[in-house]
């Protein structure tokens, strides 16, 4: 089901600045970079910015010789295999994963690095890069956004660590149907105060 977004705007800045926002590849232990999957611009004080946030995911694969498969719907639990046929590589999905709350990706091509990007409501919401031949990727994501305050960012591209460790507020979405997503603090001089991210109006699914 998809949840239901609203991004109000009630800081006190006054610098324009841009709201991104993210999830994070929990499948991986390491700090991996995330893309911006959301990115809010020029949203005036008082002004709202409504968007979905949809439980459906996509996939889609990139090889080596900058050929992109169609997207096909994706789930966690869900295996999909890049393969070599008669008319080149293509992408198939393959059964089962190894785990039911993974979406995993194996390149099965004999030569050859691939890409894997999970979408979500069309846009790139995560990526993995030089998967080797026999290698598998790994996505698990929860019902959770990160949204901070970032500048020099654009939706769908890579963030760089900096960002990723500036922007520290975690929204869970799990049972929501609906929310605001409250913008407050900024603002200029010494009484500026950090900016905070908070739900409200919120209805259950």
């Amino acid at each position: 089901m998809d949840i239901r977004l609203n991004f109000i705007n009630e800081s006190n800045d006054t610098n324009n600045s841009s709201v991104v926002i993210f999830q994070k590849n929990v499948a991986t232990d390491f700090e991996e970079t995330a893309l911006a999957w959301e990115v809010i611009q020029n949203c005036g004080q008082g002004c709202n910015h409504p968007f979905v946030y949809p439980m459906a995911m996509s996939v889609g694969i990139g090889d080596s010789w900058g050929n992109y498969t169609p997207r096909q719907p994706a789930t966690h639990g869900q295996l999909f295999t890049m393969q070599e046929a008669p008319s080149g590589n293509i992408m198939r999905a393959s059964g089962e994963a190894t785990s039911p709350s993974e979406l995993q990706v194996l390149n099965s091509l004999s030569r050859g690095a691939i890409k894997a990007v999970v979408y979500r409501a069309g846009k790139p919401v995560a990526m993995k890069t030089s998967i080797a031949p026999q290698q598998k990727a790994v996505f698990k994501f929860t019902p959770t956004l990160w949204i901070g305050v970032a500048s020099q960012v654009s939706e769908g591209e890579l963030m760089n660590s900096a960002i990723i460790s500036s922007v520290n507020t975690e929204l869970s979405l799990l049972g929501l149907a609906s929310a605001d997503i409250v913008m407050t603090g900024g603002g200029p001089g010494p009484t500026s105060t950090p900016f905070q991210f908070n739900l409200a109006n919120i209805d259950l699914a």
